[in-house]
């Protein structure tokens, strides 16, 4: 794996986490590597087992040139919609990082510029950029802990779990105890998902 896009120019990789969930904020990362940065079992977040991704959080924030991780809540997300949300996320993320970046490598296929600096977008790139698979387990694990944090606060929806996600065990506890201040009211969950709700 590759550590960066480019060797030119200070690069950031850039990835958000959450952005399909039902409930929570969208989390996304910056990180800038060093050119030498390495780690056996840096891949896609998706791809690792949680404990493995929690040590590859710390091992990340210990090397690091520099990272940021930065967040858009519900509110903002039913407001301005979950596309916009996650790119504003990542544009709060790159707005934190010192030294400041000079070249963004993000995840995906689309990235509103940021300060008018160059930029990449690379399809699965957390399976093919180091920076970026850096930024996929920081957005990954800090949404993770959040999501552990609120799942106190709701135990029906079982987030420590499903993270926001719409399991079916998730879509059955919101139709027996309806919405909270957590879910993207935006989503319309209630109907879209009505069809899949089991007794």
């Amino acid at each position: 794996m590759e550590v960066s896009y480019q060797q030119e120019y200070l690069e950031a990789g850039c990835d958000e986490a959450g952005r399909g969930c039902y409930a929570g904020p969208v989390f996304a990362a910056a990180v800038i590597l060093p050119i030498d940065f390495y780690h056996p079992l840096l891949n896609d977040s998706k791809l690792i087992a949680p404990q493995v991704r929690v040590e590859l959080r710390k091992y990340i924030e210990a090397n690091a040139l520099a990272f940021a991780v930065a967040q858009v809540g519900v509110e903002e997300i039913d407001t301005i919609n979950i596309l916009k949300a996650s790119q504003k996320a990542m544009h709060l993320a790159l707005a934190q990082l010192a030294p400041a970046p000079e070249f963004i490598a993000v995840d995906g296929n689309y990235f509103i510029p940021y300060k008018k600096l160059r930029h990449a977008c690379i399809v699965k790139g957390d399976g093919k950029l180091a920076n970026i698979a850096a930024a996929s387990i920081l957005a990954k694990t800090y949404r993770d802990a959040y999501m552990q944090r609120i799942h106190e606060e709701f135990p029906q929806y079982n987030w420590a779990a499903n993270k926001g996600y719409g399991t079916l065990a998730h879509r059955n506890a919101i139709k027996h105890s309806g919405l909270c201040i957590y879910h993207r009211k935006s989503f319309n969950i209630l109907s879209a998902q009505s069809e899949l709700f089991e007794d």
